[in-house]
């Protein structure tokens, strides 16, 4: 007997979500837990649920996707999350597998796309568009940012393994006996290292590497 999936729809428009949990549950492998409209309710029902899938547009009016996929991953790493783009943008497909997503596929495909999508994934496989391929299109494996990872402190990464943990600094700067005004110090050394220029990019580089070397070493 196949086991049903538990899927998680998050969208701009409700009549969109609502079409794509009919075309999801015809065949009776998939079973829609519940419909959302911004990233702290998908947030917060990936944490609390752990769905297998979560289809995702990757636009909502607080932001893109991007923002809160790492966080996602890390609350449930057996999910998986197809991301729904306006258009075909085999660019986004790259930046978007590093973080954690399983799938990248335009809002313009076709249902039997999006079914044979979610079909390869569940056999462990990942897919690509033809047209991408016969365009040029090879995927690489990134070590973007990686080389200044190495390059941390162990103190900054004990900072940055605080901070992914939701750590407040003044309770940072206490573990490590320093001031306050040190951890900005060090954080400021860490983003220049890191190439990145706001908390939020940093912990989602740091995220990426964590989880890039855990499996490595599984």
């Amino acid at each position: 007997m196949v086991k049903v999936w538990r899927v998680v729809i998050v969208g701009c428009h409700p009549t969109s979500m609502l079409g794509t949990k009919l075309i999801l549950e015809e065949g009776g492998e998939l079973q829609v837990e519940g419909m959302y409209s911004t990233w702290g309710e998908c947030v917060s029902i990936v944490r609390e649920t752990r769905p297998n899938l979560v289809l995702s547009d990757y636009q909502m009016p607080e932001g893109t996707v991007e923002q809160v996929l790492p966080e996602m991953k890390k609350s449930s790493q057996s999910s998986h999350f197809i991301i729904m783009t306006e258009e075909n943008d085999k660019e986004l497909f790259q930046p978007l597998i590093e973080l954690g997503a399983s799938g990248v596929l335009s809002k313009g495909a076709s249902p039997d796309q999006l079914i044979q999508m979610i079909g390869g994934i569940r056999e462990g496989f990942l897919s690509i568009p033809l047209e991408w391929i016969e365009r040029g299109f090879r995927p690489v494996t990134s070590s973007r940012g990686l080389d200044g990872m190495m390059q941390l402190t162990q103190t900054e990464m004990f900072i940055m393994e605080r901070i992914v943990q939701g750590i407040t600094y003044d309770k940072i700067a206490q573990e490590i006996e320093v001031s306050r005004r040190s951890i900005d110090n060090y954080l400021r050394k860490i983003y220049v290292k890191l190439e990145v220029s706001t908390r939020a990019q940093a912990i989602e580089k740091f995220a990426l590497f964590s989880r890039q070397n855990k499996q490595l070493y599984a």
